[in-house]
């Protein structure tokens, strides 16, 4: 059986949109010191997998597995990310630049064809970020640590200016 897409993307793409950008970025561990340059993204290279949940805008919070691929050249990062749930799917690409602590990068996705930007800021093991897009707005943190990638996301609400929990998700090598 193939994967059903849900009759309203926009309650379950932007989430995982944003899920899509937030694995792109991470930082070391505290014990493990960025390169010289300052490159957070060395420690990605590679292959990830896990899973976690996403909410969709009305609804409960529904489980993800989610599986990534990491590309370091220099201080940019491109990412291939699959999620796939019970009724849906998510193919998302990422490219980002970090230049002294300073992330600037666009993503898509695919699937329900959208797209923007991300600028943040990295410190230590934590970053926190803005994503902005064409269907999907909201903030992130993500903590790296030897157990793998922790990754919160909120969306905007635009109309009311408030945030509300859009997913939480886990990966590791």
């Amino acid at each position: 059986m193939g994967y059903r897409l849900f009759s309203s993307p926009a309650h379950w793409a932007m989430p995982l949109a944003a899920l899509a950008l937030a694995a792109g970025l991470a930082l070391p561990s505290p014990g493990e010191a960025a390169d010289p340059a300052g490159n957070p993204f060395d420690r990605l290279s590679g292959d990830w997998k896990g899973g976690g949940t996403v909410t969709p805008a009305k609804g409960d919070p529904v489980k993800v597995a989610c599986k990534a691929t990491y590309k370091v050249t220099g201080s940019n990062l491109s990412q291939d990310l699959r999620c796939a749930g019970s009724d849906y799917r998510i193919d998302a690409t990422l490219k980002l630049t970090d230049k002294g602590g300073k992330i600037r990068g666009s993503w898509n996705e695919k699937t329900y064809d959208a797209n923007g930007g991300v600028t943040g800021t990295a410190k230590d093991d934590l970053i926190h970020a803005r994503i902005s897009g064409d269907k999907f707005s909201g903030r992130l943190s993500l903590n790296v640590s030897d157990a793998g990638l922790e990754i919160n996301i909120v969306q905007l609400n635009e109309d009311t200016g408030t945030y509300r929990p859009a997913a939480n998700v886990s990966l590791h090598r």
